[in-house]
């Protein structure tokens, strides 16, 4: 079995030792930065698995790192901060991470996340292993094995997780997913205050998808969500 890697980047040593603690009790092994710009050479030196970032980290913040490790990489990233209004966690979850826990945190839980998302990877990654044919909707155009999409003959950014809700929906044309569907069949995971993750997440991939002259993800009012041409 292939080492597992959890980059941990938190400009508090003693945090960063504690998450390591755990994590390494269940065997994976863990790289500790305490800034941003240490934590964008970790990635480009050893490969990683999933990444727990704080956001104010000095040199680049959480948000820089997301954005140039999302320039190449797919792994999970959770960020793990004190800020805890409900728009610092829609910032966070727009920008490209997975997932938002707010400090002070149970490590537990922590722990549970990180499961739940390398889980789900290591499904996807079985996936992408049998080919999958191409799927057109419309002017859309999404290719399961290289988790690209076209938009009328031009290529679409979509972090992971719109992939996952986009492809979800597009193999089951018509059907309705209730926001507790798309979560736990997306994130691998129980279904916990998960519908504002998956509004955002909607919203942001409507807005790359051009909903205002384009109505490929319909709301069905009081049910959920769908795919239609």
């Amino acid at each position: 079995m292939s080492r597992i890697t959890i980059l941990i980047a938190d400009d508090d040593p003693e945090i960063a030792d504690l998450i390591a603690l755990h994590l390494e009790k269940e065997k994976y092994h863990c790289i500790k930065v305490h800034n941003g710009q240490d934590a964008i050479q970790a990635v480009h030196t050893e490969p990683v698995d999933l990444a727990i970032l704080d956001i104010m980290m000095p040199k680049f913040d959480g948000y820089e790192v997301t954005r140039q490790i999302r320039e190449k990489y797919y792994f999970p990233i959770l960020f793990l901060s004190a800020k805890a209004s409900d728009l610092d966690k829609i910032e966070g979850l727009v920008r490209g991470a997975d997932d938002y826990m707010t400090k002070p945190f149970n490590p537990m839980e922590l722990v549970a996340r990180v499961h739940a998302h390398l889980r789900r990877t290591e499904q996807l990654t079985r996936m992408a292993a049998s080919s999958k044919p191409i799927i057109e909707v419309g002017g859309l155009v999404i290719y399961p094995e290289q988790r690209s999409v076209d938009l009328y003959g031009k290529s679409i950014e979509l972090t992971p997780k719109e992939f996952d809700i986009l492809y979800l929906l597009a193999r089951h044309p018509k059907k309705v997913f209730s926001a507790e569907n798309i979560f736990e069949q997306v994130w691998g995971e129980d279904y916990f205050e998960g519908g504002n993750t998956v509004m955002v997440h909607i919203r942001t991939l409507r807005k790359k998808l051009g909903e205002d002259k384009n109505k490929f993800i319909k709301t069905v009012w009081g049910v959920g969500y769908t795919l239609h041409a």
